[in-house]
């Protein structure tokens, strides 16, 4: 173990490589799974791939006691959407409008997400 690290650069030993792939980008179209919003549908505005969550537009909503700013002129309550975990969301398939899997296909030199129901891409 200790000839590994004189080989990796410093500060290199014990952080992740690479960001893990999710099967939800910005913009799709998903179901929720379970929790207090389970068979609603939203587009995801954001997602933090560290993290594993993901924000939905309309989805897990909290109320949030707010200051007066520039923002919010009058301050008091907004309600806004909390990130909830990816593995309770569901991409929705374009062509027949239920979820599905997500799968990943080399096509033209490049990665291409695809639908598992129907095979069409995403």
């Amino acid at each position: 173990m200790k000839s590994q690290r004189k080989n990796m650069p410093p500060g290199f030993w014990g952080r992740k490589r690479f960001l893990p792939k999710l099967h939800i980008r910005r913009g799709d179209l998903v179901k929720v799974l379970s929790g207090d919003d389970k068979g609603r549908t939203g587009r995801v505005i954001r997602v933090f791939p560290r993290k594993g969550l993901a924000l939905v537009e309309g989805i897990a909503l909290v109320k949030k006691r707010v200051r007066k700013s520039q923002r919010y002129p009058n301050g008091g309550v907004v309600e806004v959407e909390r990130p909830i975990p990816v593995c309770k969301l569901q991409v929705i398939d374009p062509s027949t409008g239920k979820p599905t899997r997500v799968g990943r296909r080399w096509v033209d030199g490049k990665w291409i997400r695809y639908a598992k129901k129907s095979g069409k891409p995403l």
